[in-house]
């Protein structure tokens, strides 16, 4: 019996990627911003409609730069509701997490609970664009004018998710995004980073690379560089975007239209002018035990969907201090991320979709 998980990569026809890798073999050039890294970042310019693009190691040395680059110190804002990469290189980088609860719709941090939480030692906001949903960009623009913050945005799910015609990524100052094999645009391991100025994509430049170009040193660096053969594999499937959304898409309308919605719940965006990637397909059961039951039968016939994200982050066992957040503990505890890719089969929704609707 096929294993069926919360995602699947996809791969790009076989000779598309061979094609890319025959050319490394003929420049001999595996890393260190070779050629098609740079043709990379080019197409993903163009793609964004951002000129000022940088591809990473991954989403999470993204973040870990953002940070650094940033110059950021002392208290961070941010969500108890995402991957925990967000918290983690708030710590790694020796600065302290503030959280402040979700919205019930969207699951993003929510807006207006951030001024509350500012203090004199406060820096910045780092907000999750949760399941590739945008947060209240404005809003949250408009409270770090007013407080001089800056704001992060952690888009590692928003890939070719766009607001009003504009990238969901070209928010904030900064905005990071991963292209691991389990997003929908992938490159295997790796991940962007874009900015909204040229002085921060210089410094971000020379911070990814050791801080040095050749014998010249600027600054504190590190090792954030991809490698051509990553390079290689966003350059085929990024010709496949297209395609990849429109069969989510699909699934996620077939789920629509079966699971029973009088019993489950699933977040939405309020805002109009939004063309979602379907990144993922989230549903919030009323208790745990129903999830924990649902889980189990999914396992029984080797279905594999995932708690994403569990548990709140706020609730981390290595955080010295935290703060409450119960929409987001509550949430964190019922959601349950359904199977979604490319090639998800109809039978496999129903599937999913008759034990779930059988347990509620």
């Amino acid at each position: 019996m096929e294993r069926i998980n919360v995602t699947k990569a996809f791969l790009p026809p076989i000779e598309e990627y061979q094609a890319l890798v025959a050319q490394i073999w003929q420049n001999g050039w595996l890393t260190n911003d070779g050629p098609l890294l740079l043709k990379l970042e080019e197409a993903l310019r163009g793609k964004l409609e951002n000129d000022r693009i940088l591809f990473v190691g991954n989403g999470t040395v993204a973040l870990q730069l953002a940070i650094k680059v940033l110059e950021l110190s002392g208290e961070i804002i941010t969500t108890p509701f995402s991957y925990c990469a967000t918290t983690t290189s708030i710590l790694w980088e020796n600065c302290t997490p503030v959280f402040t609860d979700i919205n019930a719709h969207d699951f993003n941090l929510n807006a207006e609970l951030i001024e509350a939480a500012i203090t004199p030692k406060t820096t910045a906001i780092l907000a999750t664009h949760v399941y590739g949903r945008p947060c209240d960009v404005e809003r949250i623009a408009e409270i770090a004018k007013k407080h001089n913050l800056k704001v992060i945005y952690d888009g590692a799910h928003a890939f070719g998710a766009t607001l009003n015609g504009i990238s969901v990524l070209n928010f904030g100052d900064i905005s990071t995004c991963s292209f691991h094999a389990t997003k929908v645009f992938h490159t295997t391991e790796g991940g962007c980073i874009t900015c909204n100025n040229d002085d921060l994509l210089l410094q971000l430049r020379r911070a990814r690379s050791f801080g040095h170009v050749n014998d010249d040193y600027y600054r504190v660096g590190i090792n954030g560089k991809n490698s051509e053969f990553h390079a290689a594999m966003g350059l085929a499937n990024l010709p496949h975007l297209e395609s990849i959304i429109a069969n989510r898409k699909k699934t996620s309308e077939l789920y629509d239209e079966t699971l029973n919605w009088e019993k489950l719940f699933k977040p939405f965006t309020k805002f109009e002018n939004f063309e979602y990637n379907y990144a993922y397909y989230p549903v919030v059961f009323k208790d745990e035990t129903t999830i924990l039951q649902v889980i189990k039968e999914l396992n029984a016939v080797n279905i594999y969907p995932r708690r994403y994200f569990y548990p709140a982050l706020n609730q981390l066992p290595y955080l010295e201090n935290s703060q409450a957040c119960p929409v987001s503990e509550k949430i964190a505890q019922n959601v349950l991320s359904l199977p979604l890719s490319h090639d998800t089969s109809e039978e496999t929704v129903r599937r999913v979709v008759e034990i779930i609707n059988a347990n509620l």
